[in-house]
């Protein structure tokens, strides 16, 4: 599969924690797309694998019939298994080359990324995409230390793939991102924390049109 920069302006990362139940985190996924997210990851750090394959199913049908990619986080047995379009792994997870291996050529693998090094491993071992951050000080992952401006566009010089910021990245700041040479933005709370999700990914498309390269 072909990802195109333009594609990745809105990258939507789902979080069920703001949901009051299963329809309304489908309801907002759904949403998310209908405002303007063109790539989808479903992360549920907290399903057993059984579990994250019914979910990963419904999810990859439901990307369908909006006409967005389906990305799988850390799962690559779920995402093989779905039929999702590819997969993200982080530094701690399945190396990316490995996931290549597993999913094939045609699958799509996105890794993160928090430094120069990182991003050109990446590229080299396959990546389609690169996720980089934490751009902000953020609550989805307590972990992740903020890295500067001058990183993010040291990273986007250093490879020839697609670049998205994520972390704590929403309305208040994400022009700040302006000049990095970024292709678009990751988000998971500026989408998923909100009632109006599909109005959310409207305003959030049209700032990331602003910052992309």
């Amino acid at each position: 599969m072909k990802l195109t920069p333009s594609m990745l302006r809105l990258y939507a990362v789902t979080d069920r924690s703001w949901s009051a139940d299963e329809a309304d985190f489908w309801r907002r996924v759904s949403e998310a797309m209908e405002g303007g997210a063109q790539v989808v990851q479903l992360r549920e750090k907290h399903l057993s694998h059984e579990a994250m394959l019914r979910a990963a199913e419904r999810f990859v049908a439901l990307c369908r019939s909006h006409g967005a990619v389906s990305i799988i986080n850390d799962d690559v047995e779920a995402a093989a298994a779905s039929g999702a379009d590819g997969v993200h792994v982080g530094q701690e997870d399945l190396e990316a080359g490995r996931a290549r291996a597993l999913l094939g050529p045609d699958k799509l693998i996105g890794v993160s990324a928090h430094n120069v090094e990182e991003a050109l491993a990446a590229q080299a071992a396959g990546a389609d995409y690169l996720g980089v951050g934490a751009a902000f000080v953020t609550g989805t992952k307590s972990d992740a230390a903020p890295i500067s401006r001058e990183t993010i566009r040291a990273i986007t010089q250093a490879v020839d793939i697609p670049v998205v910021a994520i972390g704590g990245i929403g309305p208040e700041n994400i022009l700040d991102l302006a000049g990095c040479g970024l292709d678009g933005v990751a988000v998971v709370s500026a989408l998923f924390a909100r009632e109006d999700t599909a109005q959310a990914a409207r305003q959030m498309r049209a700032l990331a049109e602003q910052i992309a390269r």
